[in-house]
């Protein structure tokens, strides 16, 4: 294959890569937004069972019964929401991985096209060997 054909799908190459890596980065992005509200819901959560937890005791038996059902299902409520923030901590995680090999891809492309360019430019500065004997006499 010849250096400029080279050069124009390292180039092309070069471009794919550079959409994965803002594809990469946008995934990545969302699943850091989606970790941030899943940590402040369950940190709302969390103040809300422990609101509820400091109550004092109720005036009868059935509101007993009824706080302490709720207070079951905050918690319930409180640890499903940290076990969701859990998953997406290493959804986000595996994200930012796949961003900087992403990164890391673009990069390599980059690289090679940029020395396929500097070998194509040095062809280009450098006589060929083995020129062509000069015409016309040494008196010209």
């Amino acid at each position: 294959m010849s250096d400029k054909r080279r050069l124009a799908r390292l180039k092309r190459l070069e471009a794919v890569r550079a959409v994965a890596r803002q594809a990469a980065a946008a995934e990545a992005a969302a699943a850091e937004g989606t970790l941030a509200q899943l940590i402040a819901l369950a940190e709302r959560t969390g103040r809300i069972a422990a609101d509820y937890a400091v109550r004092t005791a109720p005036d009868s038996g059935d509101a007993l019964r009824r706080l302490t059902g709720f207070r079951a299902g905050l918690a319930g409520v409180e640890q499903a929401t940290r076990a969701d923030a859990a998953r997406a901590r290493g959804v986000a995680d595996a994200k930012l991985h796949e961003l900087s090999q992403a990164e890391r891809r673009r990069q390599a492309a980059a690289d090679r096209a940029e020395a396929v360019r500097k070998a194509l430019a040095a062809l280009g500065a450098t006589p060929p060997m083995g020129a062509r004997k000069p015409l016309g006499t040494d008196l010209d």
